[in-house]
């Protein structure tokens, strides 16, 4: 396993929780006013603000939300981070603090725990976020990692799952569907090793695919440039389980209808050429792939002159009335009724 391959392996019973915690957090420093205290006390004390506060958690567990015979524990510390954040910045608001709480068995040395926080630690600096709490404890299999993003939003600026209104455009961020086909190609490649653990694999051609997939990017540029752009989404979702079920969620919530339409759905070239090699379909892909952590989100037809121009952003439909239902229209402009097909956490 990766975490096994430092040659010098510190065992977590040496340090103790509380040593543990110590030595995780020594590097630590704070970046924000409203962070009074962080790590160290009973519990974190963050200033009073005028602005509303935003609260979201996630908890990844390996073998069902990461595999470490591929994932290595920087980019897993990293990732862990990214899922949150993501989800602040789908309210169209500014993380500002996190907590991160893990299970860990005796197979994990320090040296591996201290992989997986300079993941988390790098996160932290480049997003401006402050570590400011968390827990440790023992697991009898595995590791499981508990992240809460604490952030920040004007009341006037925050959006809702449930604001989108007939007429109103559909729009994505950057592209989807790779950080799927990067899962299928390090799926490909494991068994490929199990089968013969010389063989060295080259993933020159998947490297975008790779990187969506295991050091992806929250989207924190989006609610920056829409205040620049003086757009306030109607509803927005982080696509975290498919462009389908985001698009229903915010349908369903909405009480509205919707279209989309299959050649304005943004796709990388190397999406294309990997769903030619594996034989599946790009579009079915970027509906129901997952983990693209790009942001969607419905504007008033009003705003489009603001943002059409941008490469941020594609417009792939409109909202219709609910009766109309939701509905991809087809290169060959059939008309299909919309189904969530992306990641169930509770599917057996």
């Amino acid at each position: 396993m990766l975490e096994d391959k430092n040659p010098q392996r510190t065992s977590l019973s040496e340090l103790g929780e509380f040593g543990l915690i110590n030595h995780i957090t020594k590097h630590i420093k704070n970046q924000h006013k409203c962070t009074v205290r962080g790590v160290g006390d009973d519990a974190a004390v963050l200033a009073p603000s005028k602005m509303q506060t935003l609260i979201t958690t996630d908890l990844l567990v390996e073998g069902i939300h990461f595999d470490l015979s591929y994932m290595p524990l920087k980019h897993l510390g990293y990732k862990s981070v990214m899922v949150n954040l993501s989800d602040v910045y789908a309210m169209n608001g500014e993380t500002k603090q996190i907590t991160v709480s893990i299970a860990v068995s005796n197979r994990f040395s320090l040296e591996a725990i201290e992989e997986l926080y300079a993941g988390i630690q790098l996160a932290c600096e480049t997003y401006k976020v402050d570590l400011i709490g968390g827990d440790t404890t023992s697991s009898t299999k595995g590791i499981l990692i508990s992240v809460t993003a604490i952030g920040k939003a004007e009341k006037d600026t925050v959006v809702f799952r449930d604001g989108a209104k007939e007429t109103d455009l559909i729009v994505v961020t950057g592209d989807l569907g790779a950080a799927y086909l990067g899962l299928q190609v390090l799926e490909r490649e494991k068994q490929v090793f199990q089968v013969n653990p010389n063989n060295q694999p080259d993933l020159n051609d998947y490297t975008y695919l790779i990187e969506r997939q295991l050091k992806p990017e929250a989207r924190r540029d989006i609610p920056k440039l829409l205040k620049e752009l003086k757009v306030t989404p109607s509803a927005m979702i982080d696509i975290s389980d498919g462009l389908s079920s985001e698009l229903m969620h915010i349908c369903s919530q909405s009480k509205v209808g919707c279209k989309i339409y299959e050649d304005k759905i943004p796709l990388d070239p190397q999406v294309i050429s990997a769903c030619e090699e594996f034989d599946l379909d790009s579009t079915m892909v970027a509906l129901s792939g997952g983990e693209d952590y790009e942001l969607l989100f419905t504007i008033s037809i009003d705003d489009y002159n603001k943002m059409k121009a941008n490469p941020h952003f594609t417009v792939i439909g409109h909202i219709t009335e609910e009766r109309q239902g939701m509905k991809l229209i087809t290169k060959a402009n059939q008309e299909l009724e919309l189904k969530a097909q992306g990641w169930n956490a509770l599917k057996e």
